[in-house]
């Protein structure tokens, strides 16, 4: 009966590092029902957002009949819609306001040692992101999904620094960390 047990942490510690390094989250699943000709048919709807922490971040939705089927198709939709966030000293460069349906998101970069402040998914997101000070406020409708989609929408609306500093010719406001651990 021993055996057995270690056979079962051996096979599961090397799917762990097998594993990529993403980190992957199950926001909401949601109990589905489709109306045919004979009833009801049950499923069950996942909603999953997997980053790497490094400035890569997606969402998926997978539907199937049963959780753990919907939950893996959740992740593979997440995965493939993986989506680049400039992030500068772990804050974004500049205040954007994403918009879905009538969900608005309002993020804001913030010095560093504040940390997250923000709810739910809205939190889950830029944390999967890889961004560790940011101050973020949902205003409208708090569903998750349009949550969601207008924190993306917010997202790919963030300019590159550099590109931005070049163009108007001038130094740029963000808080960054100088060398010897003193705010800019």
């Amino acid at each position: 009966m021993n055996d057995k047990k270690s056979k079962v942490r051996e096979r599961n510690s090397s799917k762990d590092l097998t594993q990529n390094d993403n980190l992957e989250k199950v926001i909401r699943i949601d109990r589905v029902n489709k109306v045919v000709k004979g009833g009801k048919r049950l499923a069950f709807r996942a909603f999953v957002i997997t980053g790497d922490k490094k400035g890569n971040v997606g969402y998926g939705i997978g539907k199937s009949r049963e959780v753990p089927v919907a939950i893996k198709q959740g992740i593979d939709k997440s995965n493939k819609s993986f989506k680049r966030v400039n992030i500068v000293s772990g804050t974004l460069p500049h205040i954007v306001e994403g918009r879905f349906a009538s969900t608005r998101v309002i993020i804001k970069p913030a010095k560093p040692g504040t940390g997250v402040i923000a709810g739910g998914a809205v939190r889950i997101i830029l944390e999967a992101a890889g961004i560790k000070d940011v101050v973020a406020k949902a205003i409208g409708s708090r569903n998750v999904i349009n949550m969601t989609k207008a924190v993306f929408n917010g997202l790919s609306q963030l300019k590159d620094l550099k590109t931005e500093e070049l163009k108007r010719g001038k130094k740029l406001p963000v808080y960054v960390k100088k060398e010897n651990g003193e705010d800019k």
